[in-house]
């Protein structure tokens, strides 16, 4: 077998593997961003923990048939960059999202959430979420508040008798 036929198996390999680790995945269109704005996104990116490379599409839809990915074909036409995540969610399709709204040129193209491929409406609306930690912050106010309340009718039954038995 050719060299080359051996190293886009290993790239396919890889990318699959990428895909099969990552819980959140976006396909963007990168046309039209200069240099130092795809820096300044790679940066932000990696500053989340999110992977985001450039691979021929040809060796993505192998990649994604390896990985039990379908649907995921029709977003891959014309120059694409990837981003995967293996932690956050919410973290690539956050940042993406922001970017693309200051920069028209980011197009989100499609997405791949916990293996099941999203439209770029739902990668939008998963994006407007809260992140992990404001919706921890959201759950502990939630779970704090019948105690609470609990101590501040305490505290009122107490005050009232106090002022009663003065």
């Amino acid at each position: 077998m050719s060299k080359a036929v051996e190293v886009k198996k290993q790239a396919v390999g890889e990318i699959a593997d990428k895909f099969k680790g990552s819980v959140s995945t976006i396909v963007v269109d990168y046309r039209g961003l200069n240099v130092a704005e795809v820096t300044e996104l790679r940066k932000q990116l990696r500053e989340a923990g999110v992977e985001f490379k450039v691979y021929k599409n040809s060796l993505t839809r192998r990649a994604a048939e390896a990985a039990d990915i379908n649907g995921l074909n029709d977003a891959l036409t014309g120059p694409n960059a990837i981003a995967f995540s293996t932690e956050d969610v919410v973290a690539p399709a956050k940042i993406l999202n922001d970017f693309a709204k200051k920069h028209e040129a980011l197009e989100i193209k499609a997405g791949v959430i916990e293996g099941n491929v999203a439209t770029v409406e739902e990668v939008k609306a998963l994006a407007e979420l809260p992140s992990r930690e404001g919706l921890l912050s959201m759950l502990l106010s939630v779970l704090q508040a019948p105690i609470r309340n609990l101590a501040l009718v305490t505290k009122a039954v107490a005050d009232q008798k106090e002022e009663q038995g003065a």
